[in-house]
């Protein structure tokens, strides 16, 4: 039994559809059936279920974006930080191995000596740096708890998109915007990302931080040319000149890019497609939202 909490979000649903696809039996319950931020309640769950392992794709990203967490604050705190800390006692408690969604928000841009972030390098735009977002506080200050947390894995994931057209897809979101901000980053399709997190469970590869994103790095330009390419798009974007171009809207926190090494994950024996490809194949499989 793998106990998944947030099965009804954007990445539960991805684990929910893998655990499904693999016929792994789990159990997905909604906040109502459990509060697992209230430690007694989970730990009441844990023992009733015995679950082999626990997935955690609990996450606040403010509506409509990142932008809304800034006036949510204690919220974004709460769901971020605090839920991880306490599904780490208890887990280490029960002995129960569990893997926990992070982000690769906490960096920016690239190594000092251009190369990409690895697992180890500390946090370059969380708290160090005040354009950060809150919301990439919370996340930084959840692997700070969760870094030496027993039998857990970390998995960063950055910016998901996947061949299902929805609000909250990448692919989705560029193609609703008329001007685009032009970066260049790592990127993590969704599928993929929760099969490579669901075998590595099973694995059980030595617990810690893992960057899970689609090896390689790609621009704004090169999706969205990609789009046109498939058919999905054929509208004339506009860009920002720069991002203080782009800052220049009320209300808008800085966005991270950066660049995530993959390697740790990849000697696991456990990979993501590379970027270009993994994004054409994503865009042959496009299915439209419903109407």
């Amino acid at each position: 039994m793998i106990l998944l909490l947030g099965g009804s979000g954007y990445v539960g649903a991805a684990f929910a559809r893998v655990l499904a696809s693999k016929n792994l039996p789990f159990k997905a319950p909604s906040h109502q059936e459990l509060d697992a931020a209230n430690t007694d309640d989970l730990v009441t769950a844990v023992r009733a279920l015995r679950p082999r392992f626990a997935i955690n794709a609990i996450g606040f990203t403010g509506r409509p974006n990142i932008d809304g967490t800034e006036n949510e604050k204690f919220r974004c705190l709460r769901v971020n930080t605090h839920l991880p800390g306490v599904l780490a006692e208890v887990f280490a408690s029960e002995g129960v191995r569990w893997g926990h969604v992070s982000s690769g928000c906490i960096y920016e841009g690239c190594r000092p000596d251009g190369n990409p972030f690895r697992e180890d390098d500390l946090p370059n735009f969380a708290f160090g740096d005040p354009r950060s977002s809150w919301y990439a506080k919370t996340k930084a200050m959840a692997e700070t708890l969760l870094r030496e947390a027993p039998g857990c894995l970390v998995w960063r994931m950055r910016i998901p998109f996947d061949e299902f057209d929805h609000e909250r897809n990448y692919l989705s979101k560029l193609m609703a915007y008329e001007k685009l901000l032009e970066v260049r980053g790592s990127i993590s399709q969704r599928q993929e990302f929760a099969v490579a997190a669901s075998e590595s469970l099973l694995r059980e590869i030595p617990a810690g931080i893992y960057n899970v994103t689609n090896p390689g790095a790609i621009s704004t330009t090169e999706v969205i040319e990609a789009m046109k390419r498939h058919g999905l798009t054929q509208k004339r974007f506009t860009f920002f000149h720069d991002e203080a171009d782009f800052m220049a809207a009320p209300g808008r926190v800085q966005r991270a890019s950066c660049e995530l090494n993959t390697d740790k994950l990849s000697a696991t024996g456990i990979q993501l497609q590379e970027i270009h490809e993994s994004l054409e194949g994503t865009l042959k499989r496009w299915v439209p939202a419903r109407t």
